[in-house]
């Protein structure tokens, strides 16, 4: 498989908030929901979902790093020699002591695992407006059982589910079942981006709705609503919903003023005899000016 840092385009010592915005970005450009009909799509997605997957768990990372997991998270042989009395090497009281210490490891995880179920693992990728708003999705666990589980108001990109008692089953009839840990990977959405609580949401508005106002529809997470847009408005003016974000907080409207996409003859006879009653230089500051 692909090295997991190659495929999100990040370096090795990359934090976690670059692989999450790589994997953001990514996700957004070949999720298939995005890319209907786009052959090739789908199989880039599951690269890339999967390169996250293993870099956004710390350990996971950690194993790969030091070569004990490939980038399918299945476990790498040892170098061959390696062990007891490699190289020539003898015995010492450290070799001794991580004998026994794995030795009375292995009996002590052997007899938890009489007593108890071991966690089961899966992931799971939920729209963002669902993980936004809450909602019931159903999950495939890897023993093939089928779940509807609830996705609570709010969660967030890599959070993890916990299904009591939905593991595996113990070996002891008697003993409780492990867990099933379903970590939960949020799809990107195209117009939508999360901020903590708020929501943040480009608006293409014309140039005569900057200019002279109006009330516009716009969509929010729940829903459309009607946005105010005062006069004279410029480009990148924000604008407040309040309680219109996640769980109380709010979505913030930023304006992008588009521009006719063909000629239009009327506005630019006006902008030439245009004379402005306050004359300002936009690029006052150093910015194309001397």
């Amino acid at each position: 498989m692909t090295d997991p840092y190659e495929t999100l385009g990040v370096a090795r010592d990359a934090s976690e908030d670059q692989i999450r915005a790589a994997y953001r970005r990514l996700a957004k450009l070949h999720h298939p929901d995005l890319n209907p009909g786009k052959r090739g799509a789908e199989d880039r997605f599951k690269q890339i979902s999967g390169a996250y997957a293993l870099l956004s768990d710390p350990e996971k990372r950690g194993r790969f790093d030091r070569g004990e997991i490939d980038a399918s998270g299945a476990e790498r042989a040892p170098p061959r020699g390696a062990g007891a009395g490699a190289g020539g090497r003898g015995f010492n009281a450290e070799d001794f002591e991580g004998l026994f210490a794995r030795a009375f490891g292995n009996r002590r995880r052997r007899a938890a695992a009489r007593t108890a179920g071991e966690d089961m693992r899966c992931e799971i990728f939920v729209p963002f407006l669902e993980a936004a708003n809450g909602a019931v999705q159903r999950v495939t666990l890897p023993d093939g059982r089928v779940l509807d589980i609830r996705i609570p108001e709010g969660f967030e990109d890599g959070q993890i589910l916990r299904l009591k008692g939905k593991g595996h089953p113990a070996e002891d009839p008697a003993a409780q079942a492990g867990d099933a840990l379903v970590t939960v990977h949020v799809v990107p959405h195209r117009f939508f981006e999360r901020q903590g609580n708020d929501i943040f949401l480009e608006l293409p508005v014309t140039l005569q709705e900057a200019v002279l106002g109006a009330r516009i529809e716009v969509q929010t997470i729940k829903g459309p609503v009607t946005l105010a847009i005062p006069p004279a408005s410029g480009q990148g003016t924000k604008l407040r919903l309040k309680g219109r974000g996640i769980a109380g907080g709010d979505q913030y409207v930023e304006l992008n003023v588009v521009l006719p996409e063909r000629p239009e003859p009327e506005l630019a006879d006006f902008l030439k005899g245009w004379k402005p009653r306050h004359p300002f230089d936009p690029r006052r500051g150093g910015l194309g000016g001397a």
